[in-house]
Formats: C-alpha cells, sequence, structure tokens
C-alpha cells in the first residue's frame, strides 16, 4: 500500500517543517485545507472563518499563499515531493482553478460540501469538462464521509481517479478515535469496483492498519501515527511493512 503522510497546517512555517521531517522519505504529502466553513477547523493558508461565498478575501489569506497565486515561489520542497490536497472546504468546485495554482498532483474533493450536493449531475459534468491538459498531470478523488452512503458516489466513480473514505467523525482534525464503520465502506466500494483506487484517511495507526488492507484499502493517509513519533522516518517503515 501506498503510504501518505499528512498534515494539517497550523502555519506555513509547521507547513514547511512537516515537510521537511518526511522530505526523501515520502514522495507525497497530504494538504488538509480546511476554511473553517464547511469544517470546524482552519488551517493554513486561511486565518479566520472565511465569509460564505468570498472566501478569497485578503485578511483571510497567507502572504506565502498570495505569492504562489501570483507564481512568485512554489510550495515548501515543491522539487522534491508531489502533493495531495484535500479540499475540507465549502466552495472547492468554484475556486478549482485558484488550488490547482498550488500545483498539486492530486485534489480531493468532499462531496458532501453544500455546491456538490445541491446537484451531483453538475459535479459530474464539472469534473469530466476538467481539460485533458489538466487531467493528464493532476489526479482527482472524491472523499466519502461515514455518515454518506456509499452508494452516492457509485454515479461519480467512473470521473474520478480515486476515491478516500474517511477513518473517522470528525474531519478536519488529528488524532481522532477510528470509526470501524469505514471498513464496510471500503468492502463495498471493493466489490462494486475491483480496480478502484481507495484511499482512507483518518484513524489510520499500525493497530488499524492491517483490518483496512484486509478490507481493500490501496492508500493510508497518516497523520498523527507519523507525526506524533519520536522516530517519523522509522514510523514510515513499519506502515509500508504492513
Amino acid at each position: 500500500m501506498e503510504i501518505i503522510p499528512a498534515i494539517l497546517p497550523k502555519n506555513y512555517e509547521d507547513l514547511k517543517n512537516k515537510i521537511s521531517l518526511v522530505r526523501g522519505f515520502s514522495p507525497f504529502v497530504q494538504i488538509d485545507i480546511c476554511d473553517g466553513v464547511f469544517v470546524k477547523s482552519t488551517t493554513w493558508p486561511f486565518f479566520a472563518k472565511a465569509t460564505e461565498g468570498e472566501p478569497f478575501l485578503e485578511n483571510d489569506l497567507e502572504q506565502h499563499f498570495r505569492r504562489i497565486l501570483n507564481e512568485e515561489e512554489g510550495l515548501p520542497f515543491w522539487e522534491d515531493i508531489e502533493f495531495e490536497l484535500d479540499l475540507m472546504v465549502h466552495d472547492a468546485v468554484e475556486n478549482f482553478d485558484i488550488y490547482t495554482k498550488l500545483g498539486p498532483k492530486r485534489i480531493i474533493f468532499h462531496i458532501e460540501a453544500e455546491e456538490i450536493q445541491r446537484d451531483l449531475e453538475e459535479f459530474k459534468n464539472f469534473l469530466e469538462g476538467i481539460d485533458s491538459y489538466t487531467r493528464d498531470v493532476l489526479e482527482i478523488g472524491i472523499a466519502l464521509n461515514q455518515d454518506t452512503e456509499v452508494e452516492t458516489i457509485f454515479p461519480l466513480v467512473n470521473s474520478v481517479d480515486f476515491v478516500q473514505v474517511m477513518g473517522i467523525a470528525k474531519i478536519g482534525f488529528q488524532g481522532e478515535d477510528f470509526n470501524e464503520k469505514c471498513l464496510e465502506q471500503i468492502k463495498t466500494l471493493r466489490d462494486k469496483f475491483s480496480d478502484l483506487v481507495i484511499s482512507v484517511d483518518g484513524g489510520v495507526n499500525l493497530e488499524t492498519a492491517p483490518a483496512l488492507k484486509s478490507a481493500g484499502a490501496s492508500r493510508l493517509v497518516v497523520g498523527s501515527a507519523i507525526f506524533n513519533t519520536d522516530d517519523i522516518i522509522n514510523a514510515i517503515e513499519d506502515f509500508k511493512q504492513i
């Protein structure tokens, strides 16, 4: 399985520091972007709750993010590592072009976001309408919370590159308790779509990982079980041995 360290960045320096800790040992990191609207937590690049409908306000965004948008710099260590953006924001579709300017290899939408829930068919059309050049260099994933029926995403599977199942009920936070409900979601997806790449985010540790693998997970996104250890590199290696 692919092991992806997950960063819930308090600020730019926290992001840079955590990337540096896994640089050279993991080809990917996931950056959790939370706007304080879709989920209660707020991470880099947001400073405070965004104004609904107008999330990218000057006072809401950190200076490095603005510099990246202006192509004056890139994400920390972008030459050495690939980025997966988990967009726990209410306007990921509306501001898709802005998030792509961060230079990610993968972007994850959450199906529970209001703008997606309003019209799933319109969201599917959006996915299928992304230009071919972008799709050649960018993988698209769709995340599924535990309270959402897994069948909801069936019509979208052929329009995305992977599905991310959430292993915790309270998303946007790390260190939350693992909920076994996700195992059934994974099994259902694996039975229905045998070749689907299934990623799991939340509650992943060395105790839960074997069950996730047995259920059919392809990737494990790991936050606190990597970054809260005394030996981060050894922790990554332990996960790879599962």
